[in-house]
């Protein structure tokens, strides 16, 4: 019996992200996953808080830290790869799901069928999903802003492309985060420690 999944997931640490990009300080897919479920949460309470939406928030935290599992397998590929044409992007979504099969499989299937849903997208957690894609895209210009506070410029571009992406997303959960928690990644620890 093969019962390696959480091994392999264990080995998110081990890829880092921003391949192409010198960092000041390195990223893995695990840190992200982390990132990316804390603000998935927050944008799922701030749906349900604010505009009287009906998220599941607990479930979103699985969702998210599981949507980069996959890269334990393919490595994270950077973007500009990965989206380069309609081509490419369909091969690297057949790898992922490849990828997504062979993860199960490394699990007894009283347990696979559990963890199912965080490699092949179900309608049930369609809104979800949206979320943590935002919250995903937030993370990457989280990364991108502390980058240019420590003065890398070789995420300047990034920075300003990350924004725009943000800027251009569509949801009032996204809009209330960017307004109101967005503003305190640019401060000093001191800043935010300020009385």
């Amino acid at each position: 019996m093969n019962n390696n999944f959480f091994a392999m997931v264990n080995r998110m640490k081990f890829i880092n992200r921003w391949a192409l990009m010198n960092n000041t300080t390195p990223e893995n897919i695990a840190e992200h996953s982390h990132s990316v479920a804390v603000i998935a949460h927050a944008l799922a309470l701030i749906g349900n808080k604010k505009f009287g939406k009906n998220y599941n928030a607990e479930r979103i935290c699985l969702l998210a830290l599981y949507h980069d599992t996959t890269e334990v397998i393919t490595g994270d590929m950077p973007t500009p790869v990965k989206y380069y044409n309609d081509d490419i992007k369909n091969v690297y979504k057949d790898v992922e799901k490849t990828a997504g099969e062979r993860l199960l499989a490394m699990l007894p299937e009283e347990f696979a069928e559990e963890y199912e849903p965080f490699f092949n997208k179900s309608d049930e957690d369609k809104e979800l999903w949206v979320l943590v894609k935002a919250a995903d895209k937030i993370s990457a210009l989280i990364k991108c802003i502390e980058e240019t506070r420590m003065g890398n410029r070789e995420f300047e571009k990034a920075l300003d492309a990350q924004r725009k992406i943000i800027d251009d997303i569509d949801l009032d959960e996204v809009k209330y985060f960017s307004e109101n928690f967005l503003p305190s990644y640019y401060l000093t620890l001191d800043d935010h420690t300020k009385q």
